[in-house]
């Protein structure tokens, strides 16, 4: 058997494996959308119920378990059904895309500052559940009134925050999918940074922030001035 023939034998294996894959991620997908929605709106319809009955802290403990359940289910569907693709790229100013991203995070009493107005390729959607997750991240570990500043590199744009930090010996499974250090942590979140990023061909990394809280690097990242 000739090398060239078998490396397309391999070639074709590897395609016919993949589709496998997303075919078992697909239908995860699907089992999660609907065998683990129905029961809990069941559940949270009940629970409303319950709260018209009676006042008990209780029943705000079920709320809240109910919440992150809904934000587990959320994650999971983003990693199984998006996985490392993008759309079309497009210029999308990270500014602004950055302030309405804001508006979409329980963020309390934290502060965003922004340093930069440049334009980048990406895929808008995709880019901004980048920029979501890294904002819950830093409320989450860096507390309610962390500040959260979205600035501009040479090649790329970062997240810092000036929380807590991260620990050196933790950045590297930072990104790991299920790992948290958070009660309230799904352990997606980051996980779904780094999809997003390697679906474009960008970098990410955690490194320390200016004001010693964790800071994210995306780099190899493309600037337009369209």
């Amino acid at each position: 058997m000739s090398q060239l023939v078998s490396y397309e034998l391999e070639r074709k294996q590897a395609t016919s494996d993949l589709e496998r894959q997303n075919e078992r991620l697909e239908e995860f997908a699907s089992i999660v959308s609907h065998d683990l929605r129905n029961p809990l709106n069941v559940a949270e319809g009940r629970l409303e119920l319950a709260r018209e009955e009676c006042d008990s802290e209780h029943l705000d403990a079920v709320g809240r378990a109910h919440e992150r359940m809904n934000t587990l289910i959320d994650d999971l569907l983003t990693l199984a059904r998006e996985g490392d693709q993008v759309g079309d790229l497009e210029p999308v100013n990270l500014g602004f895309l950055t302030k309405n991203c804001w508006q979409n995070v329980a963020t309390d009493h934290a502060t965003l500052m922004i340093e930069t107005d440049r334009r980048i390729q990406a895929d808008q959607s995709r880019l901004g559940q980048l920029l979501e997750n890294l904002m819950r991240n830093a409320v989450e570990h860096g507390g309610k009134d962390v500040t959260v500043t979205v600035g501009e590199l040479d090649n790329g744009f970062y997240v810092e925050d000036d929380g807590p930090g991260i620990p050196e010996d933790e950045r590297d499974d930072v990104f790991e999918a299920g790992y948290s250090t958070s009660e309230d942590g799904t352990g997606f979140g980051l996980s779904i940074v780094k999809q997003v990023a390697q679906a474009h061909g960008w970098d990410v990394r955690v490194t320390d922030g200016s004001e010693g809280g964790a800071r994210f690097e995306i780099t190899g990242v493309e600037f337009t001035d369209e």
